[in-house]
């Protein structure tokens, strides 16, 4: 059996006890480690599940799958995933492909940031589609997210921004030159998603995340470290030291909002009268 297990968003103990049986009596157990990751080092996971575990890299899972499902219609496989198991479509094609070879599957869930993020105090039911924000290069600044995000402002409705994490990722200077070396690892920052963003619109001129658009920046979502910033696009452009280490993510306030969501996010606002104004201006009675 395959068994594809979500951790959670934060550290060893927030696998599910379901979830932590299946870990004990595996033959093999793998954790999924480029499409988000943990806040605490595989040794702590090995530890405290009494295992070894196995770094399933992009490689590994887009390339080497046969690899993860071998014997897997005869023994059990853990595959460990970072919050929810199908928070990313790689983990859907894994299915896809232990079906092709007639091996049972099976998913145990957990908490994703899409579902954490309403510690934010924003209400879930007033999300639209949830967008990633990609690492824009000197050749490279793909704006396909502005239409989407264009859809959920024209709603009302608030935007989940994913931000962009390069694990493991290839230098293409070395594979010019015929070599394989790995970049350090990159973490998006809710101030470098929120200067994107700005940039698109000056480009787009729609009125869609135009630096006067509030936001909530999310840090270490469902950690003990966890925080929330709220500020205006504009603000959080500079909120680097605000926000601090990874993981972060980034909610583009819609016009439908409620009082209570305006009470719960004052609370966190960089400048409470700053926030008061625009929402007056922009937000309130909208909904």
């Amino acid at each position: 059996m395959l068994y594809l297990i979500g951790l959670g968003l934060a550290d060893e103990k927030d696998i599910t006890v379901k979830g932590l049986e299946i870990v004990k009596r595996a033959s093999r157990v793998y954790l999924e480690a480029y499409t988000a990751i943990l806040l605490v080092e595989k040794s702590q996971l090995e530890s405290f599940y009494g295992r070894e575990v196995i770094i399933a890299d992009r490689e590994m899972v887009e390339s080497a799958s046969d690899d993860i499902l071998a014997n897997a219609d005869k023994e059990d496989v853990a595959f460990l995933v970072v919050g929810d198991p199908f928070g990313a479509t790689t983990h859907t094609d894994l299915v896809l492909r232990a079906r092709a070879l007639s091996i049972p599957h099976t998913s145990i869930p957990n908490a994703s940031i899409i579902s954490a993020i309403g510690a934010s105090g924003l209400q879930l039911y007033n999300f639209g589609q949830t967008i990633s924000m990609v690492f824009f290069t000197d050749s490279w600044r793909p704006s396909s997210f502005y239409a989407r995000l264009a859809e959920n402002v024209s709603l009302g409705l608030h935007t989940l921004v994913l931000l962009d994490i390069k694990v493991k990722e290839p230098s293409l200077e070395a594979m010019a030159r015929g070599k394989i070396v790995y970049e350090p690892p990159r973490f998006m920052t809710v101030a470098e998603c929120a200067r994107q963003m700005v940039e698109v619109e000056e480009e787009k001129k729609e009125g869609v995340c135009g630096e006067k658009k509030l936001a909530v920046g999310a840090a270490r979502v469902g950690s003990a470290e966890q925080k929330f910033v709220v500020g205006t696009l504009e603000q959080l452009c500079e909120a680097e030291e605000e926000m601090g280490p990874p993981l972060h993510s980034l909610v583009l306030l819609g016009w439908r909002t409620h009082d209570l969501e305006r009470d719960y996010l004052r609370e966190w606002a960089l400048d409470k009268d700053v926030f008061d104004e625009v929402w007056k201006r922009d937000y309130e009675g909208k909904g």
